[in-house]
């Protein structure tokens, strides 16, 4: 525990479980699991004997401590905050008492009053009113001793277990301080573990599997309560599902030589096919650089005012956050970035002509490599950019008309605000439209900051009619509480056409220190409907693509997992997609690409609900941070007093015996239908927005700002 402790399982409330005969699993339900491996079944025998009296003894003492708990001394804040407590309880008390004595008092007069006249002569229905007084001022003296009696009680209660509240209090500030401080130790350790790795080389993998008697130990985390897959391994993992082999062209060209099945001929129709995929993107990309260099291009902007050297320390904001959900908790906007969600959501569509190509594939596996490479395009953006976009106002919208430039043009609505979801239509001359509806999931786990994208995309080939679908993967900021923000993302995608069966894996690998692979690094396979392989993708999602058509596949030897592998055979990579260099000075504004120093830049004619006129937005951009955090709480208070008014309107229909009225925010530009593949109700592109625009008529558009 000493140093480089990656956390701790309390062994009192530990499952020790045995998974096969050299494997056992010691977790804490669900928190934090080790999967640990031993060298025979002899040794793991041993383990699990030493862990279960181990477990036994921590159990005993934990039992005594919970048996000493009550005399353990409290300190002395707590002491005299209880005894204030309870001489104000006990002067109360006194002060019943007293009224107790006074009302004792004038009750026995009042009842010697009454008895008086009881003896002398009157009419009988005196006497008789006399008798229910005196019988009602007995009944009151009685309650009056009953409550007194009951407030004695009530403080000697306070006083038996005032020591046993004190010690509970106590524990429960204790656990928290203690938290706090594992926490920030954790990342110290962390943070020094990073830089004494990037400093040194990376050991083989024989010597760190015989550093220890337990081998392949390796601690994984939960990135979310739904996502349960997404884990990180410290030790050396073989992540690899499949081998890549490079085919010799002389031995394919060999006359009767056999690859899967097909003659020489087959072999030269692969090559001649693999070289048309390179020369068709070739004269594609010339014939569109060719027509768009016609088109004279609006001059834009390429810089934005400086990012401001705020100091501010994150982790006295995110500490009181742990495990709850962050788009409900306010943030300055010192740790946002000048852009929307809705602006980050379109900068999806930066690597778009990887979708103009891919609309001229007659081959669906082909344009189905092209669109895996347009998925991994859009994380590039995400490698240096740790800010947090800001939260759209509900019914806020962003454009992109790239329609006479690029060809293309993009509409965004925020839909929904708890959850905040967002819906997105974007079009294009080159036959393909793109659509998807994405809500964000955020979890702080202490350490690390988890992003879970909610949602499908899809994209549709007019002219073949092939449509495709996909999810994100999940989007980790690293080193919350020390240490520089770093980004990752991992997880796996499944791209399938929904008309042919076709589909591509992709898997996006988790950094590990002691990986020897590369960085940020990604795979696929695209196989059709039988599942036969057919292209290979690798490279990384902040870099570049490269795809490989496949010549014959085969089994190959065993992985570590005792999992056998396939051996793709397959010709020479080509590049499929290269992330654009990055704008000069990019670090000095938020490290923007040059599409997102762009996208905040003031236009003429957009909707009054557009980004671009959000004031605290455009604030933070020109580096008046005070004042933007001002006007970002004004538009969070005028939203919530819209919503208390819709609300409120809603109840007074029902009162009014209007029940029927729907409680439900409909969006302007998108309305809400059952997806015909993935059979969700989802918010659709029902028209009519760019028709509005070009008239102008904005009078629907709510006033958000």
């Amino acid at each position: 525990m000493g140093h480089t402790c990656r956390g701790t399982i309390n062994l009192a409330t530990a499952n020790i479980t045995v998974e096969d005969s050299c494997n056992f699993i010691i977790s804490n339900g669900g928190a934090q699991t080790y999967h640990l491996k031993a060298n025979s079944e002899v040794e793991r025998q041993r383990w699990i004997t030493a862990l279960e009296l181990a477990k036994a003894k921590a159990v005993k003492m934990q039992a005594e401590s919970d048996d000493s708990a009550d005399e353990e001394p409290a300190s002395q804040t707590d002491k005299t905050e209880v005894q204030n407590t309870l001489r104000t309880l006990t002067s109360k008390v006194e002060d019943l008492s007293t009224c107790n004595d006074l009302i004792a008092k004038h009750g026995t007069a009042l009842q010697r009053s009454l008895s008086e006249l009881e003896n002398l002569k009157l009419p009988p229905e005196s006497t008789e009113k006399i008798k229910q007084v005196n019988e009602r001022a007995t009944l009151f003296r009685i309650t009056s001793n009953a409550m007194i009696n009951a407030c004695r009680d009530f403080l000697m209660l306070a006083q038996t277990h005032s020591k046993k509240w004190q010690k509970a209090l106590q524990h429960e500030r204790e656990q928290r301080m203690r938290l706090e401080e594992t926490l920030e130790q954790l990342a110290k350790q962390h943070n020094n573990l990073e830089r004494a790795f990037r400093g040194a080389t990376v050991l083989p993998a024989c010597s760190i599997l015989s550093a220890g008697t337990v081998k392949g130990s390796s601690s994984s985390r939960d990135l979310s309560d739904e996502d349960d897959e997404n884990e990180f391994f410290d030790a050396m993992e073989d992540v690899a599902e499949f081998i890549t082999v490079q085919a010799d062209s002389r031995y394919h060209r060999r006359t009767g030589s056999n690859i899967s099945g097909a003659s020489s001929e087959g072999a030269f129709e692969e090559q001649s096919t693999e070289d048309q995929l390179s020369s068709t993107s070739t004269s594609t990309s010339t014939l569109e650089s060719v027509s768009r260099e016609s088109i004279p291009k609006r001059h834009r902007r390429d810089r934005i005012p400086d990012k401001p050297n705020y100091s501010l320390n994150l982790w006295s904001i995110m500490k009181n956050c742990i495990g709850k959900e962050l788009s409900k908790i306010p943030m300055p906007v010192n740790f946002n970035e000048p852009l929307s969600m809705l602006q980050r959501l379109t900068e999806d569509l930066e690597y778009h002509e990887l979708l103009d190509r891919a609309s001229k594939c007659e081959n669906a596996l082909e344009q189905l490599c092209y669109v895996a490479a347009f998925t991994v395009s859009s994380y590039s953006t995400t490698v240096f950019r740790t800010g947090k976009p800001f939260n759209p106002l509900l019914g806020e919208t962003f454009e992109l008309d790239r329609l006479a430039e690029d060809g293309f043009r993009s509409i965004c609505e925020q839909v929904s605000h708890h959850p905040p979801a967002a819906a997105h239509h974007a079009e294009s001359r080159c036959g393909w439209t793109l659509r998807q509806e994405i809500a964000i999931a955020s979890k702080f786990r202490g350490k690390y900051l988890s992003i879970m994208p909610l949602g499908s995309i899809h994209c549709t080939f007019l002219q073949s009619g092939n449509h495709y679908t996909w999810k994100k993967v999940t989007t980790t900021v690293h080193n919350i509480i020390v240490g520089k923000l770093w980004i990752d993302q991992s997880g796996e995608i499944d791209i399938i056409n929904k008309k042919t069966g076709d589909k591509c894996h992709l898997k996006f690998a988790p950094y590990s220190y002691f990986s020897r692979d590369v960085a940020r690094k990604v795979t696929g396979v695209v196989t059709d409907s039988a599942g036969k392989a057919h292209f290979v993708l690798s490279g990384t999602w902040d870099e570049k693509m490269d795809y490989s058509r496949v010549l014959h596949s085969s089994r190959g030897e065993n992985g570590t997992e005792g999992r056998q592998k396939t051996v793709y055979e397959t010709l020479r990579g080509k590049e499929l997609w290269r992330k654009h260099k990055a704008p000069e000075h990019a670090e000095t504004m938020y490290y923007f690409s040059e599409l997102a120093l762009t996208l905040n830049e003031p236009e003429e004619g957009v909707a009054p609900t557009d980004s671009r006129l959000r004031p605290d937005q455009r604030l933070m951009e020109n580096g008046r941070w005070d004042e933007a955090n001002m006007e970002k709480q004004r538009l969070e208070e005028k939203q919530r007093a819209v919503r208390r008014k819709r609300e409120s309107e809603i109840n007074k229909a029902a009162e009014d015996g209007h029940p029927a009225l729907d409680s439900s925010y409909r969006p302007l530009w998108f309305e809400k239908e059952e997806d015909p593949f993935t059979k969700e109700m989802v918010h659709m592109y029902k028209g009519s927005y760019w028709e509005a625009k070009e008239r102008q008529d904005w009078q629907l558009c709510p006033e958000i700002f």
